[in-house]
């Protein structure tokens, strides 16, 4: 027995109990009918005409049928006689380079043959302004040089800064068709400005590129469209606020306020772009946000696959695994961490060889008086909360919380 096991061996790992957590969550029955009837209901398909060239962008989040939102997107356009293309819109993501941005769409599902259209990715970016304080505003060039644009995103709460307009349709125009070089220059001054410095180059871009439309659309707390909204680009900065406001209200959430532990299975930029959602965990990367849980320790497992070994956010937690160590690559959390400013969030916390390990460790950081009474919970991500499971001694604490059903019955977890 190492060391490190003769330490952590002693720790006993609670029972656990699989719970349902409800939330209000209406839901679109039929996302391809509601994108069509969207399109042509707002009437912003009028601004293609034949023969354009039209740039789709589209970023890196895992977006409830994001495949199915580009498709019906293109094939719109192809019906007004336009000729679409998807530009990669996310940034630094893909590790900054032309190649991973094209690799981050298809492991999405956006790829050409399902979509019916070229992607086009190139970190090549035209400079088309400057803010007063000398930020220069970025364009991807492929973008820049079509005759119309169109941006897809999806409205949430953005994990590093508060406004008016976090992530959604204003950040995709300025972040993310800006590319790495865009991303690099609205970090500059840190996400302490990030709440002026989104709308402001948006407003830039806006005004001198050919952006006609975007298709926002909100998810629900189970990770599915709720809404989808066509909105003219002229309208971003008064509609946003609006549709981030029920966003905001759409979030699930973890329905005890306090606990002392919480596991994750698995960490991935195709969850958060903080890997693990800090408005679920409470741990935010800069103090420009706050809310989520109150929570002593966190533990994280594993990667997910579409993650591509890009563990940033992993600073967040206070132990992980062996396993977590050696699929990371250093290089995709680096960049985002460089063009962010944002460095905790790449530092690789203590690291167990097992997972079994990680949690006692955990728990036993924890500082709880008595390890047997640990409350403790577990979920396998940040964006799929519906199903969760608690420790034993949060049983009867757990049958007064509202809008909480139990569904199982204490049993040993298999880490």
């Amino acid at each position: 027995m190492d060391v490190i096991e003769s330490i952590v061996h002693p720790i006993p790992v609670p029972r656990m109990v699989k719970v349902k957590q409800h939330f209000h969550a209406p839901e679109l029955p039929d996302v391809v009918s509601a994108v069509r009837d969207e399109l042509q209901k707002s009437g912003v398909l009028e601004r293609i005409g034949p023969g354009d060239r039209v740039a789709v962008a589209v970023g890196s989040r895992g977006i409830a049928d994001l495949p199915i939102l580009v498709k019906e997107t293109i094939q719109a356009i192809v019906s007004r006689g336009g000729l679409p293309f998807v530009v990669p819109a996310m940034g630094s993501h893909g590790g900054a380079t032309a190649e991973g941005q094209r690799d981050v769409l298809e492991q999405l599902g956006v790829t050409e043959p399902f979509i019916g259209a070229q992607i086009r990715a190139t970190m090549e970016v035209v400079e088309i302004g400057r803010l007063p304080k000398g930020l220069p505003v970025y364009m991807d060039k492929h973008a820049y040089e079509a005759d119309k644009i169109v941006v897809i995103a999806r409205i949430k709460p953005h994990t590093a800064f508060s406004g008016s307009i976090e992530s959604g349709l204003c950040k995709m125009v300025a972040i993310g068709l800006g590319k790495q070089k865009g991303a690099e220059a609205a970090h500059a001054y840190s996400f302490k400005y990030m709440a002026e410095h989104v709308p402001d180059i948006a407003r830039i871009s806006l005004s001198r590129t050919p952006i006609v439309f975007g298709l926002g659309v909100i998810e629900n707390a189970y990770d599915h469209l709720c809404k989808v909204v066509a909105v003219p680009a002229e309208r971003f900065l008064e509609v946003e606020p609006q549709l981030l406001l029920e966003a905001k209200a759409r979030m699930p959430r973890i329905l005890f306020d306090s606990f002392d532990v919480l596991v994750i299975n698995e960490l991935g930029k195709d969850i958060s772009g903080s890997g693990i959602d800090p408005h679920i965990t409470g741990r935010f990367p800069t103090p420009y946000a706050s809310g989520g849980a109150q929570v002593k320790r966190i533990a994280v497992l594993g990667l997910t696959p579409k993650t591509h070994g890009n563990a940033n956010g992993i600073g967040l937690a206070d132990v992980t695994t062996r396993k977590v160590f050696e699929e990371t690559v250093w290089e995709k959390g680096f960049a985002n961490a460089l063009t962010s400013t944002v460095s905790d969030v790449v530092r690789m916390p203590m690291f167990l060889n097992t997972a079994e390990q990680a949690v006692k460790a955990a728990i036993k950081l924890s500082n709880v008086l008595d390890f047997n009474a640990v409350r403790l919970v577990r979920i396998r991500n940040t964006l799929q909360l519906g199903e969760i499971w608690i420790s034993e001694s949060m049983l009867e604490e757990a049958k007064t919380v509202t809008d909480l059903e139990i569904i199982g019955e204490p049993e040993v977890a298999v880490w």
